[in-house]
């Protein structure tokens, strides 16, 4: 078994979830980094806001390390928690600690990270939200067998969540 980390920038999973059109499970998820890639420790980087306590706290009890942003409020009311840079800072002040990482996330800003971790053996899989749209960055860390990433877009009856518990229905 392997000591790996997964490294996952919530926001561009979460949109890109939205965008493929069903909800993913972050339970089942979790389970899936532990079962599939051996990810003993799986930093997800997320905005903080106070309003989604109960949620931070769910996402603990399924095993997340949780790294908060600070989340900037516009006057139209939206919001936005970019952590390009603190996913990329994590992962290499964690570098000596885990023998591969995962990278959650179709931006394109993750390639420099994705690129010297494949250079130096580190990398285990690149796991990209929405295989319709993510950078083309990313595609050149493949090889021609297409090695290095997987789309989480195509794993929907493993990783679809139900309020249930039970598949969700065709």
């Amino acid at each position: 078994m392997g000591n790996n980390a997964a490294f996952i920038d919530s926001n561009n999973l979460y949109q890109a979830m939205k965008i493929v059109g069903w909800p993913l499970d972050y339970g089942k998820f979790r389970k899936f980094l532990s079962d599939k890639y051996h990810v003993q420790k799986a930093f997800l980087f997320i905005g903080y806001l106070p309003q989604n306590q109960a949620m931070y706290t769910g996402l603990q009890q399924s095993g997340y390390i949780l790294v908060f942003k600070p989340v900037l409020t516009y006057k139209d009311g939206t919001t936005k928690g970019n952590c390009d840079a603190d996913l990329v800072l994590r992962a290499m002040v964690e570098y000596p600690n885990y023998d591969k990482a995962v990278i959650v996330a179709g931006d394109g800003d993750y390639y420099s990270l994705v690129d010297y971790l494949k250079t130096q053996g580190k990398l285990a899989q690149v796991l990209i939200p929405n295989e319709h749209r993510y950078s083309s960055l990313l595609k050149k860390v493949n090889d021609e067998h297409l090695k290095y990433t997987s789309f989480i877009s195509r794993m929907k009856g493993k990783l679809e969540y139900s309020p249930n518990g039970k598949r969700p229905q065709k």
